[in-house]
């Protein structure tokens, strides 16, 4: 095994405040580095931000800062997320740190002299949002956003992707190992198959970037800067003997850690990139699934955001670590929610981990003064136990290595399971009548010095995942303190029979209280105390959410139609009520056909029957919602999609894209052409991998039949109802 070890996590972009799905890549990494340390290999766990580029620009000028404010508060926002959840990198990068700039120009000038940069001219899609460059026409979706992508036409230099193509593929299928999962593999070899195209990597539409050496009106693309901070990190770029020499050191990193949408900057440009610098590849590329939350992606567009401080403050940092790693098979989607967090809290760590510790620890303290007793004389059932956890030391070894967190922590939760099976058949604790005091007293020795000797074999192995809490174990078992005992590297060594007679334990004290059932409900009671806006933690949009975290129903600033909160369930059961609620109105009501929130559903604004009193408003709300004239220019239905349309709608000074419950009532081609009303000033949401931006206007007749609203002059479009 190498005696260095280089793991990075991906560098979050700063338009989003940190939360569970960035935790969860970064928990991830700290574990792996945690276990390296013990074992005696020198490591260097580097997360960061990425802070350049279109959208950060956007987002300061709307939170009414500059760009370099923006990012400094939002990048503090993640080091400080990492701080208080007790992670331990070795170092923290950010994109507008000195040395990533001079490291990142280093980079640009090496690909240019060595002829694989040239000037040229693109016209073409651009995501903002991802900042990527997407193949199409104009209007055309993002693949992986959903949004609607921005025609571009400008001046770039370009990076020569298309000589790599063989060289790629040929380094594949001699590094299989480069890349995983094998659906992320099979994922890049297809495209990479389907043939590369050059690369723009600059712009000249915005400023906020890392100037191109010699032609300063130029800035690098946003993800040939952004993936260089592997190396800048490690010192490329600087001329110091020591940084040259820490970067020969560590380069190549032996992991990058990435989200699977990222995947082909990490698995194609990436290479790419360091091929034409002739630079060493990355050993490894290791891409983990999406955390779903209300079985959509976590992520801020979505509103569907969870802190993982929230989870953090009331079970403590230790149940989310084990929660997510024992919870979901690495490299696989996986779902988040707080009561599955709960029911796998209290039955592994209270109830198993945690409820073996203290019977233990205060056995001993009961009925031998705190010390370990000699064993004495075993017997096969202590062989047996002692073989089982040899064996789990081989097995959880080689889960954990393949990347398999969950089938090494099942294998440990065995040996928990089987130590305190071993226990309850022993009773140590009862003295049958005709048992004598000696031989009981045997038996209490020999049981329970087992037991406390797979508790320590335990709790070394679950220290990379449950540092805290095995801190407080190893205090517990005499040990001292097990961050100590990290830097000798215990885990080389770590072997049955280490928990010498006569240790002395510490006091008993409580590992895992059982979560009682308001825990949930504090949980989401924090959610709802904390926004994830990263323009409102950079103190722009006045304390009012960002746009892009507005629930359907809400126009900028409040709504009249404001749709109440509702949970998934909730949601689901609103859909259905919606016809029965318009079949038992005694007259048309006027109601908004809303974009979609979810993936999984549509929340409506609630139909109400027309007799029914209602609050009123003042003018002041009324004129917070924007009203204006829209033309159907596309209608088409979505596949599996059986309630909506995806329309395209011109606004006259700009084009948008919005989804619409009316599939079953409405023929698509027929919509084509008419002029209807939509809430302007309604904030983008996504369903089913789109962005709608908009709502349409309809009154529901009898029967729930909705009948769009809509004129018979002839009003120009963009026009705004007063």
């Amino acid at each position: 095994m190498s005696e260095r070890f280089y793991l990075t996590t991906p560098i979050y972009y700063v338009n989003a405040r940190p939360h569970l799905g960035h935790a969860y890549s970064t928990i991830v990494c700290d574990a792996i580095a945690r276990r390296k340390r013990a074992l005696g290999i020198e490591t260097w766990f580097l997360p960061g931000t990425d802070e350049h580029g279109q959208k950060i620009e956007r987002s300061a000028k709307l939170a009414g800062s500059t760009p370099a404010e923006f990012a400094a508060k939002v990048s503090n926002e993640f080091r400080s997320s990492w701080e208080r959840l007790g992670l331990t990198p070795d170092d923290f990068i950010r994109t507008t740190e000195e040395r990533h700039k001079r490291g990142v120009q280093k980079l640009f000038v090496t690909l240019r002299d060595r002829g694989y940069i040239y000037k040229g001219s693109y016209t073409g899609q651009y995501c903002v949002s991802d900042e990527a460059y997407i193949d199409g026409e104009p209007g055309t979706i993002c693949p992986d956003c959903g949004r609607v992508t921005e025609t571009v036409s400008e001046e770039n230099y370009f990076f020569k992707l298309s000589a790599f193509e063989r060289p790629l593929l040929d380094y594949y299928e001699s590094h299989p190992e480069f890349m995983a999962p094998d659906s992320m593999r099979r994922e890049i070899l297809s495209f990479v198959r389907g043939g590369l195209k050059d690369l723009s990597v600059s712009r000249t539409s915005f400023s906020w970037g890392i100037p191109v050496p010699g032609d300063e009106k130029h800035v690098v693309y946003v993800w040939l800067d952004a993936l260089a901070n592997y190396i800048t990190a490690r010192g490329y770029g600087s001329d110091d003997a020591e940084s040259k020499a820490r970067f020969e050191k560590f380069w190549p990193a032996d992991i990058h850690l990435i989200g699977k949408e990222i995947s082909r900057f990490h698995c194609v440009y990436w290479p790419a990139f360091l091929m034409a610098a002739g630079i060493p590849l990355p050993r490894s590329v290791r891409a983990n699934g999406w955390l779903l939350f209300e079985q959509s992606k976590m992520s801020k567009s979505r509103g569907n955001v969870v802190r993982a401080e929230s989870v953090a403050d009331v079970l403590g940092v230790d149940a989310l670590r084990y929660f997510l790693l024992r919870e979901i098979p690495f490299g696989q989607d996986g779902g988040f929610s707080f009561d599955a967090l709960v029911q796998r809290y209290n039955g592994d760590l209270a109830n198993g981990y945690g409820n073996l510790v203290s019977r233990v620890v205060n056995m001993i303290h009961k009925y031998f003064e705190g010390a370990v007793p000699s064993a004495g004389k075993l017997t096969d059932a202590e062989e047996k136990l002692s073989e089982s956890a040899t064996a789990t030391i081989a097995e959880f070894n080689r889960s954990f290595d393949a990347f398999d967190f969950s089938g090494a922590l099942k294998t440990l939760w065995v040996l928990v399971a089987e130590t305190d099976g071993y226990l309850t058949a022993n009773a140590p604790w009862k003295k049958p009548a005709e048992r004598t005091d000696a031989d009981h007293a045997a038996l209490q020795a020999r049981v329970l010095a087992t037991a406390a000797e797979a508790t320590r074999v335990l709790t070394a192995r679950v220290y990379p995942i449950l540092h805290a809490s095995a801190e407080i174990v190893w205090r517990q078992l005499g040990q001292g303190e097990i961050s100590e005992a990290s830097k000798k590297n215990f885990l080389k060594s770590l072997a049955w029979g280490g928990l010498k007679s006569g240790t002395k334990f510490g006091e008993p004290a409580p590992l895992f209280p059982r979560a009682e059932k308001d825990a949930i409900d504090r949980m989401q009671n924090l959610e709802d105390q904390n926004p994830h806006s990263a323009v409102e933690a950079a103190g722009g949009n006045d304390g009012k959410k960002a746009p892009a975290e507005v629930t359907c129903g809400e126009a900028s600033g409040g709504s009249a139609a404001k749709a109440p909160k509702m949970e998934s369930a909730d949601q689901t059961k609103a859909v259905e009520a919606v016809k029965p609620a318009a079949e038992k109105a005694e007259a048309p009501v006027a109601t908004a056909i809303p974009s979609p929130v979810a993936a999984t559903s549509v929340e409506p604004v609630a139909v109400v029957p027309a007799t029914e009193e209602k609050p009123l408003i003042s003018i002041d709300d009324f004129i917070k919602i924007e009203l204006r004239v829209a033309q159907i220019i596309v209608a088409e239905r979505i596949p599996k999609a059986d309630k909506l349309l995806r329309l395209e709608v011109d606004l006259g000074y700009e084009k948008r894209q919005i989804l619409a419950g009316i599939a079953e009532y409405y023929e698509p081609e027929k919509l084509v052409g008419r002029k209807i009303v939509i809430v302007a000033n309604l904030a983008p949401r996504k369903m089913r991998g789109l962005e709608s931006h908009g709502m349409l206007l309809a009154a529901s007749l009898e029967g729930g039949v909705p009948a769009l609203a809509g004129f018979h002059e002839d009003v120009p479009l963009g026009a705004r109802l007063k």
